[in-house]
């Protein structure tokens, strides 16, 4: 290496620097490779977790029995709260098996995890006021038992329900409120001459009319009824108590 003043000439540096440069740029790559590779590999397996982690399917009668027995964990405040750990959001985060779906009202005192002592994954949760069974709430609830799986919908309402005594005052309502509304009215009416206690039967009387439409109004959800792999379950919460209890299976 020649050297000029005791420096090193400016050829022999840049091709000195070059050299360094491809060995650097290697370096990178190599990292970066492997890094991706690394990537790659935790990525299949959290995937190979959740295939390996993939619950043995259950029927109608087990899914239903599963949650009746979290909530009663939930009223005697034995709660075990399943499923809500990290490693659970890990297993999970590349496939979903729910073993039952709820239509329940969008009631801000009743979660359907909470009440069921349920986890991460275990329930397709469609929330809708007056657990009305709207076109896009059926849409849902096929994805979830056709496409995901799950064995039982529970058509869950509450005691003192808002929407159904709006729907009671048979008056005009403002907004998009009036089609929630409308969908509970034709509840009311079957039997509206027929009760002494019209406020406490309107809403079981609802819920049995939405659990009605959902297997009138999808040939899907009615198919997977036929061939055993799915029940439709209608059921009420005591906002007192929290106590679910089942009105027709």
């Amino acid at each position: 290496m020649s050297r000029i003043n005791g420096f090193v000439g400016r050829r022999h540096f840049l091709n000195l620097a070059g050299v360094g440069s491809i060995s650097i740029v290697s370096s990178v790559a190599g990292c970066s490779i492997l890094k991706d590779t690394k990537s790659a590999i935790a990525r299949e397996a959290t995937l190979a977790d959740a295939t390996t982690n993939k619950p043995k399917p259950v029927s109608p009668d087990e899914a239903l029995k599963l949650l009746l027995d979290g909530n009663q964990r939930f009223v005697q405040q034995k709660r075990k709260y399943p499923d809500q750990t990290l490693e659970r959001i890990r297993v999970i985060s590349q496939a979903q098996y729910p073993f039952a779906a709820i239509l329940g009202c969008a009631d801000s005192r009743v979660p359907a995890e909470i009440v069921f002592d349920r986890g991460l994954g275990d329930l397709f949760v469609v929330r809708i006021a007056g657990n009305v069974a709207s076109e896009s709430a059926i849409g849902s609830l096929e994805y979830a038992t056709n496409v995901l799986g799950s064995q039982v919908i529970v058509v869950l309402g509450h005691k003192r329900c808002g929407a159904v005594a709006t729907a009671l005052q048979d008056q005009p309502v403002s907004g998009r409120m009036g089609l929630i509304v409308e969908n509970i009215k034709p509840a009311i009416e079957k039997i509206k001459s027929t009760t002494e206690n019209l406020q406490g039967d309107a809403v079981i009387a609802n819920i049995k009319y939405q659990a009605q439409r959902l297997q009138e109004n999808s040939t899907t959800l009615a198919k997977l009824i036929h061939q055993n792999k799915l029940k439709i379950v209608s059921a009420l919460y005591d906002l007192d108590s929290g106590t679910v209890s089942i009105i027709s299976k």
